[in-house]
């Protein structure tokens, strides 16, 4: 009898618990709902709404991406009520909800609704209607069967570049956020930037020789980070000749171990054969690489980002490879050596070369016009507001109080604005 009574018990507590299933064709009836097209109209009067994809960043990584839009925050359904109000703060704001099959989105938009959000809608044709639309997408691996992120693009007949993802360094991308450009000669190939590690590197060299059959001659680190240098390795053992800036090779020697441990731990299983590889030549201010037919002019204008920052200049084509001297679509990162006030000196001298094309040293080729909104505008903003807030007796909790919404659509905001305001209030203290 007692063992009917616990059998039984258990059986009413499982149809409690099947019932308390949450009715998802309820809940798509219940709450606001916006269409594909309607999507895209709203998008393209306004890129500030906010679409919240509440798939996993695992799964967005499988089918191949989330939707292209300024505001795009791929935020997992388990963690939308810890994590939207950090994201979204004006509860008024207008917010788009999407998953893949309009199973998780309209859930989510209950819970933001209850959360006191006003203006919440759901996608309901979802990612895979965004995709069958043909509408524009964006993915954090455009080459998934390579180390690369994604695979060299051409800018002109001699020039090309494999474009980093616009975020930290990671395991999933292998190190590849930032932009490896080569140019081919009629002799030989220069390589700028070694890449964030030995397989990265080599995963680019197996991409030049499927374009030329040219030797690579030369490597080029845009400065001494990273991500610039521990491609270096696979470079070497090739008899590649490395060169760089004089300060950027003094920061590989002095920061070897440091930059070396951190990649480790980031990349894991990745990380092998990498090393840290001081440059064979380095210059001061010019040094000028003949290719055979294209001449490339290496150039230090002055401090900017980082030590040693260069750029290479190919000034027949009017094309410019600039290094971490210039950005595009995410926001730029300030370090404890970056120079922000003498970075919009540079600039001037950057702008009188009078490119038509620039490869920057993050995001896709682009223009001036472009670089200057992600980088001399950002930083003479900063620069103005923080020195506004030291005029007037203001403290570093000031600093982080520096009104920066003009730029959260910059890829990396939410990592870096409050570290750059910090570091910039630091700097200019002392200045």
């Amino acid at each position: 009898m007692r063992v009917f009574i616990i059998v039984a018990g258990f059986l009413l507590g499982l149809s409690s618990i099947v019932k308390a299933e949450p009715d998802i064709d309820a809940i798509r009836k219940a709450v606001p709902t916006i269409s594909t097209q309607m999507l895209k109209n709203e998008l393209a009067k306004n890129d500030n709404i906010f679409l919240i994809d509440v798939r996993t960043v695992r799964e967005t990584n499988i089918v191949g991406g989330t939707i292209d839009a300024k505001r795009n925050i791929i935020m997992p359904r388990g963690w939308l009520e810890f994590r939207i109000e950090a994201a979204v703060k004006d509860k008024n704001a207008p917010i788009v909800v999407y998953c893949g099959t309009n199973r998780r989105s309209p859930m989510a938009v209950q819970t933001l609704i209850r959360m006191g959000y006003t203006n919440v809608r759901n996608y309901s044709d979802g990612y895979s209607g965004w995709v069958k639309a043909g509408l524009p997408i964006t993915t954090r691996d455009a080459a998934p069967f390579s180390f690369l992120y994604s695979k060299p693009i051409k800018v002109s007949d001699r020039i090309w570049s494999a474009i980093g993802e616009t975020s930290p360094s990671t395991y999933e991308n292998s190190g590849h956020n930032n932009n490896l450009s080569f140019v081919i000669g009629d002799d030989a190939v220069m390589v700028f930037n070694g890449g964030g590690s030995f397989l990265l590197a080599s995963a680019l060299h197996k991409e030049i020789k499927k374009i030329t059959d040219k030797p690579v001659k030369y490597l080029v680190y845009e400065n001494g980070q990273g991500h610039a240098s521990l491609g270096g390795s696979y470079w070497k053992q090739l008899g590649v000749q490395i060169i760089a800036h004089e300060d950027a090779a003094r920061e590989v020697k002095d920061h070897k171990e440091r930059i070396l441990d951190s990649a480790r731990r980031r990349l894991k299983d990745k990380f092998f054969a990498t090393d840290m590889i001081v440059p064979d030549v380095t210059f001061a201010e010019k040094k000028v690489l003949d290719l055979g037919g294209i001449k490339v002019v290496l150039l230090n204008l002055g401090p900017a980002h980082s030590p040693g920052d260069i750029m290479a200049w190919m000034p027949e084509q009017r094309i410019v490879i600039s290094g971490d001297l210039a950005f595009n679509k995410r926001m730029l990162p300030v370090f404890e050596d970056t120079q922000t006030g003498e970075w919009i000196k540079t600039w001037d001298k950057f702008e009188a070369l009078k490119p038509k094309i620039i490869i920057p040293g993050h995001g896709g080729p682009t223009d001036m016009a472009t670089v200057t909104r992600f980088t001399k505008d950002y930083l003479v903003y900063m620069r103005r507001e923080i020195g506004k807030v030291i005029e007037n007796g203001g403290e570093l909790g000031d600093a982080y109080k520096v009104d920066q919404s003009a730029f959260e659509g910059f890829d990396t905001y939410e990592f870096l604005h409050l570290r750059n305001a910090a570091r910039i209030f630091q700097a200019m203290e002392f200045e």
